[in-house]
């Protein structure tokens, strides 16, 4: 290479490479010009059985009530983590920084629809009636104003506070109901209380997962009771506090809302089925048809590419089994004569070996909880 292309070589290198050295008419340098546009994470995830799997978090707090951020903080961190719709629960009765910071429990939603909308995100009206444990919180979605929300935590105003939600046709779910569990002696019970929400069809649905807090007794309630399992954030602080989202494979805790379009109508429609599944780490909690179709939707398995003998005579044919979406899937073999264990990271494919003679093989997929103390099974058929 002759001296002049080796200059114009290094020229362009350094151009690609360093930012420019241009200044401003009052002698301040800008050094970000070749800083990284914001880029927002796409959870992919096929559709089940025609129906769009949505990703929402249906409780969070901002500076309105107890939380550390404004609300369009809020929305900026839902789409920059893939979500479709997020909801502002903020606490009727429970306002910390109403000395600074003027209270309203749909002022947030009224500061942030705009950008909202600006950002493809479905921003649904909501907040938490924070009684005290027992009976303790619910959050009650799709709420038309907060004019007569119930702020008094005096317990013989319990039905009252709830009734006011009732009377607004809101979706409402029980929050974390073990988070006292240790403090509280029997409250992580099935209370009378909520057992005449539920028997007046006032309960729809329980907050199964929240954050990191996986309540088992909960998930199990949610079953026998035909009530929507619901996972949620819970967030206060910042996403990127509380979670390493920075991190690959790290996402927010979130309820997967199997729905028939992209709307609030459709994840209002779904809810009320029980068309969901809560989703936190690399768990997945619900009703086993739920997460059944969820998995079958994701994982795929191909025919036998490849047979081997041993010394013995003994014929191992080799498969290959895919996920095509970003959920995680560890499987345990329960029955048959195949590979042991299948890790499926998002977007992979594993070999899977089976002997001869085998139709199928059957697994536990001991990332899913069905019950609190039980796995999706599945039968792969070979």
């Amino acid at each position: 290479m002759n001296m002049k292309k080796t200059l114009i070589l290094f020229a362009a290198v350094s151009l690609l490479s360093f930012p420019s050295q241009a200044q401003t008419d009052d002698g301040i340098q800008r050094l970000d010009e070749f800083r990284y546009p914001k880029k927002r994470e796409i959870i992919s995830i096929p559709k089940v059985n025609g129906l769009t799997v949505l990703k929402c978090d249906f409780h969070m707090h901002t500076v309105f009530t107890d939380g550390h951020v404004w609300p369009n903080v809020r929305v900026q961190e839902a789409w920059k983590e893939g979500l479709d719709a997020i909801s502002f629960t903020e606490h009727v009765e429970y306002t910390p920084h109403s000395a600074d910071v003027k209270p309203g429990n749909l002022r947030p939603h009224e500061l942030a629809e705009n950008l909202a909308a600006e950002n493809n995100l479905i921003l649904i009206k909501g907040t938490e009636v924070t009684r005290n444990t027992p009976p303790g919180h619910f959050n009650a979605l799709f709420i038309e104003d907060d004019a007569n929300l119930v702020a008094d935590r005096a317990s013989e105003l319990d039905k009252q506070a709830i009734q006011a939600v009732v009377d607004q046709n809101a979706f409402i779910f029980w929050n974390h109901p073990g988070w006292k569990a240790t403090q509280i002696p029997g409250s992580y019970e099935w209370i009378p209380f909520v057992e005449e929400m539920y028997q007046a069809k006032n309960l729809h649905g329980i907050e199964v997962v929240n954050g990191f807090g996986f309540h088992k007794k909960a998930l199990d309630w949610a079953l026998d009771r035909n009530l929507t399992v619901i996972g949620n954030t819970d967030i206060h602080n910042l996403i990127a506090h509380d979670y390493d989202i920075e991190r690959e494979g790290v996402h927010r805790t979130m309820t997967l809302v199997m729905a028939k379009d992209r709307s609030a109508a459709a994840i209002r429609e779904a809810l009320e089925k029980g068309n969901t599944v809560a989703w936190s780490s690399n768990y997945l909690f619900g009703k086993e048809e739920n997460i059944r179709d969820l998995f079958n939707a994701c994982v795929t398995m191909g025919e036998a590419y490849h047979e081997k003998a041993n010394n013995q005579g003994k014929v191992t044919k080799y498969y290959e089994i895919s996920n095509n979406s970003d959920l995680y899937f560890e499987l345990q073999l329960k029955e048959g004569n195949g590979t042991k264990k299948v890790i499926l990271y998002p977007q992979s494919a594993q070999t899977i070996t089976a002997a001869e003679g085998q139709s199928t093989l059957t697994y536990e997929v001991v990332s899913t909880y069905i019950r609190s103390d039980k796995h999706l099974a599945v039968e792969l058929s070979l």
